[in-house]
């Protein structure tokens, strides 16, 4: 069955570009016409250490491609694919696999391991290759070392790919076994300790019943903390990497270790190489996260319900944890401010004293304030700007009442130091600073105000100043007048900024067509902040919000003119693009939602149509999305007038709902439907057979991202809203669709939040569709036609009410969808409510619900179920 493949994988490497398209080309026929034959040949190279090291590692690179892909549906395939193969074929190249891990090529072994994984995570969960742990963990004992290595490497990409449900506990005992003691101090061999470490590092997540017993978890805690003493920098680095893992994974087990923990870390922070120091930095974060989130979870009495107690350790580590921290903001780099990704000692320290500030609030205060008293003068940049750094840094955690007393010391001080200190590094964190006092301590819930009639011109003044200078600094100072505009949203009738308005947009507009708005992201945040100005602004500034739309227009009209362009520079334009969309969506949203408005500004709706249909005739997915979102608002402000762009756009609409590819493009298209629906009512009615075919195809398609299906089941109830009786013609469809997702989405095992945070969707979007179509079809001599659906649609709320894992949103809709029921229906609905299981109980839960929201759907709920029961 093998064949010779050597010559052909050097082939499809080559430089030469026919020679390398041949070479695929047989590949390709080769995989088709005999995949067993294909895979064993791969097999067979890949442990041939006779063989070129490049036609080996292409081998093994095309096996693991074989086996797994990023896309869903592909990955299931492909792994249906594998178990339907021979089992001799199968066991032939398992076996070549195994014996490659001997190899003393570590491009050979190393892919091998990353096959077998693979395998493991098809096999293992089919109770198939129970052989393969047992055979591995003999290879331990090899010599040389890099077989033991090779196998170490393996096992711990085994345990990244299986779930540990699929392996037992005795396995999973002997593979901890096999790791820790090659993480020893008495391993003598680097590789191999490595190799172990990092492999822990996957396996901590098996390891559940081996941290309950004191004894084993010692064990494993001891030499995980000799690990990160190791002479050897990238050992010390993956022992810190497993100490951040086991603070997440096993909090409430730290207690005993905690102290010496601290001792470690700290001297590794102040002293050792910076991958290690961030590890060691990032270890506290995590605490941080574990401990802000029981907290907010129990909201801070540790008596009550909490599975797991909050320890306080970052309370009782303060007086030694802040000033640790501190010290690392002075270990800035030159250049991080011109780096999108740059992360050092001092950005993961200033980020974990935010993190220290969110858990332990006011406590924090006194002990960072004689840092910034101390250095906030000093004639080097560094301290000033670790100073600023400090200050911003605890803005969010503490109390409004601790904070502003020193905010409003502060803010004179920084607002020069904005314009006047001549170091670039200071601006950029004092622009950060301002935007986070902002952020936090500023607008209309709060008590004393920060920004009053006083200082207002002067911080306005000084941000508009700002936004003139090197680019990162005014990206900064785009951010703190974001935030300086939001603070101001809910003020009537006239807002502070008022006065400024002009002043603001005149300068946002200006940054954009800077030269260098392409830098620090500047043309994206001078965009952000113009939208939110423009959306928190009040009616008195709207006549200047009229007249931004001619200038938008223009701009956009500028991207959409023909000249040729590179692929670089087409890229910028899409994005340009993408952003005076999002501009043009904020400023119609702002003006359709006043009559006033709304009425002057009607007059921009043709060319603004217009412009949006020839963005769509650009290929690029993000302005797709923007322009999408853009004519929903569109169609939400002009109403039923929508109705004569439909001919021109529906071409369009289909084109989104068709977009698997970008399933973001695909939802928003999705989402657009429901804006049009509500605009045009029964005039979307000739567009509905093509809209529904498109929708129904889209359920039924596995490659379609499933985020996208929960907002199609809604949209059925958009539609059916919208066009009332005559969705008569697609219940047969759209009814068995909803019953078979209803089903799923009631009985699944919920096994992450993740998982439950979709199942809810899922229901929510199931609930509107029936709560729409149920509404749709009120007062129509057609109702009867629902009466077959009412039993599946009750027995759906009875078992979620059930379950009992709905979130408030849900809640909300399920009981809506009960009250549409009775409503819609009647009487006939009234006698299955009367038998139902739950629906008694279910509706008490909601009356006596602490949302209002929830509670005033379960009143009217009430009534229209007494209305049915008494006819």
């Amino acid at each position: 069955m093998a064949m010779e493949v050597t010559q052909v994988l050097l082939n499809a490497q080559s430089i030469d570009g026919n020679v390398r398209k041949h070479a695929e080309e047989s590949l390709k026929q080769f995989q088709e016409q005999n995949l067993p034959g294909f895979l064993l040949s791969l097999s067979g190279e890949l442990a041939n250490d006779e063989k070129p090291v490049d036609s080996r590692k292409l081998a093994g690179l095309i096996l693991k491609n074989a086996l797994d892909a990023k896309e869903q549906h592909r990955k299931h395939e492909l792994v249906q694919r594998w178990l339907s193969l021979d089992n001799n074929a199968k066991g032939q190249i398992k076996a070549c696999l195994l014996k490659t891990l001997a190899s003393p090529v570590p491009d050979a072994w190393s892919t091998a391991s990353q096959v077998i994984a693979k395998i493991a995570g098809i096999e293992l969960p089919q109770r198939q290759w129970p052989e393969l742990i047992g055979s591995l963990l003999s290879n331990i004992h090899q010599l040389p070392a890099h077989v033991k290595q090779a196998t170490l490497e393996t096992l711990g990409y085994l345990c990244e790919e299986v779930s540990p449900d699929v392996v037992d506990q005795d396995h999973v005992n002997k593979i901890l076994t096999a790791v820790v003691q090659g993480m020893n101090a008495s391993e003598g061999n680097n590789d191999v300790r490595l190799a172990a470490t990092r492999a822990l590092y996957n396996a901590l997540g098996f390891a559940q019943a081996n941290f309950s017993n004191d004894m084993e978890r010692d064990y494993i805690m001891r030499v995980v903390c000799e690990a990160t003493l190791s002479p050897e920098m990238k050992i010390r680095q993956a022992a810190y990497e497993c100490l951040v893992s086991i603070s997440s994974t096993y909090y409430e087990k730290l207690a005993p270790y905690i102290q010496d923990i601290f001792n470690i870390t700290a001297k590794a922070v102040r002293e050792d190489e910076e991958p290690v120091a961030l590890q060691a930095i990032e270890f506290w974060s995590s605490i941080c996260d574990e401990e802000i989130d029981i907290l907010e979870e129990y909201g801070g009495d540790c008596t009550g319900d909490s599975d797991i107690p909050c320890f306080y350790f970052i309370k009782q580590a303060l007086p030694a944890l802040v000033p640790m921290l501190l010290e690392t903001l002075l270990k800035q780099e030159e250049d991080q401010d011109q780096d999108e990704g740059a992360w050092n000692i001092a950005m993961a320290g200033g980020t974990c004293l935010g993190l220290v500030a969110r858990t332990v609030g006011d406590d924090i205060v006194q002990l960072v304030m004689q840092f910034i008293e101390d250095n906030i003068t000093k004639p080097d940049w560094r301290h000033r700007e670790a100073a600023t750094y400090a200050f911003g840094s605890i803005l969010e955690g503490p109390s409004p009442e601790k904070l502003t007393p020193l905010v409003n010391v502060a803010l004179n001080f920084m607002l020069t130091a904005l314009t006047k200190d001549p170091n670039n590094h200071v601006k950029d964190t004092t622009a950060w600073t301002l935007g986070r006092i902002f952020e936090f301590l500023h607008g209309s819930t709060l008590d004393t105000p920060i920004i009053t009639q006083a200082n207002c011109q002067q911080i306005v003044t000084v941000l508009l100043q700002s936004m003139k200078d090197v680019a990162n600094v005014a990206e900064k100072a785009c951010g703190a007048l974001y935030f300086l505009a939001q603070g101001y949203e809910d003020v009537t009738p006239s807002s502070p900024l008022t006065p400024y308005f002009q002043e603001i947009v005149q300068a946002l507009l200006t940054v954009s067509h800077r030269e260098d708005a392409g830098e620090s992201r500047l043309r994206t945040a001078a965009y952000e902040t113009l939208n939110e100005v423009v959306r928190c602004s009040t009616d008195e500034t709207a006549p200047m919000v009229l007249q931004l739309v001619p200038v938008i227009m223009t701009e956009l009209h500028n991207t959409l003119e023909g000249q040729k362009l590179s692929s670089d520079e087409r890229e910028k334009q899409g994005e340009l693009q993408g952003l005076l969309c999002g501009c043009l969506q904020v400023i119609i949203q702002k003006l359709g939602s006043s009559e006033p408005t709304k009425y002057v500004f009607m007059q921009y709706t043709d060319p603004i149509m217009g412009l949006f249909l020839r963005v769509f005739a650009c290929r690029s997915a993000t302005v797709h999305e923007e322009a999408m979102l853009a004519i929903g608002a569109l169609a939400y402000a002009t109403g039923p007038d929508f109705a004569k762009y439909m001919p021109e756009f529906y071409k369009y609409l289909e084109m989104g709902l068709q977009n698997f590819e970008e399933y973001q493009v695909c939802a928003v298209t999705v989402g657009v439907v429901g804006d049009i629906c509500r605009a045009l009512e029964d005039k979307i009615l000739p567009y509905c057979d093509g809209i529904m075919t498109q929708l129904l195809k889209d359920l039924s398609s596995n490659q379609l991202h499933r985020s996208v299906k929960p907002p199609i089941f809604s949209s059925f109830g958009d539609i059916a809203l919208a066009i009332g009786e005559n969705f008569e013609k697609y219940l047969i469809y759209a009814m068995p669709m909803l019953q078979s997702a209803a089903e799923l989405s009631a009985h699944t095992a919920v096994a992450d939040d993740e998982m439950t945070e979709y199942t809810n969707s899922l229901r929510n979007g199931i609930l509107e569709a029936y709560s729409g179509i149920l509404q749709g079809f009120k007062n129509s001599p057609k109702t009867q036609l629902l009466i077959p659906y009412a039993p599946h649609i009750l027995q759906f709320l009875d078992s979620m009410y059930m379950e009992k894992d709905m979130d408030d949103v849900v809640m909300k809709t399920a009981i809506g969808v009960l009250g549409d029921l009775a409503d819609t229906l009647g009487s006939n609905a009234g006698s299955l409510i009367q038998q139902s299981l739950s629906c008694k109980d279910f509706l008490n839960e909601c009356l006596s619900s602490d949302d209002h929201m929830i509670k005033e759907s379960a009143e009217w709920a009430k009534l229209a179920i007494s209305r049915a029961i008494s006819v």
